[in-house]
């Protein structure tokens, strides 16, 4: 078994509960971890026979673009197509950040944080 990490994905978007957050947006920040078998693609030196970290990126910019009221919805819509589209994934952690969020207070981020497994 093997790990494969996506970090600091930083994107723009709008979601959020606040009429303010649809129309502004903000910047976003996701990670994400897979773990999956990478013995064969460590042999073989195939992108076939891994996860592609490529797939995985644009797998969180496509969910990332659909605005979603809370953050654990969009992480949970990420969760799901990587083990709808990926069937090497045998577990997955997302973190959504939201940077700076509107919140009456110095807070850097809050981050949302799913796991799955098969």
């Amino acid at each position: 078994m093997g790990k494969i990490q996506v970090n600091n994905i930083r994107l723009y978007s709008n979601h959020g509960c606040l009429e303010e957050e649809a129309k502004i947006g903000s910047w976003y920040r996701v990670d994400v971890e897979v773990d999956a078998d990478l013995t064969k693609s460590s042999q073989t030196d195939e992108l076939s026979d891994t996860v592609d970290y490529v797939h995985l990126n644009h797998i969180v910019k496509q969910e990332m673009a659909i605005r979603s009221k809370l953050l654990e919805e969009v992480a949970q819509r990420i969760l799901d197509r990587f083990f709808k589209e990926i069937s090497m994934i045998e577990k997955a952690t997302v973190k959504v950040a939201k940077v700076n969020p509107p919140i009456g207070g110095n807070v850097e981020e809050v981050v949302i944080i799913l796991e799955q497994s098969r």
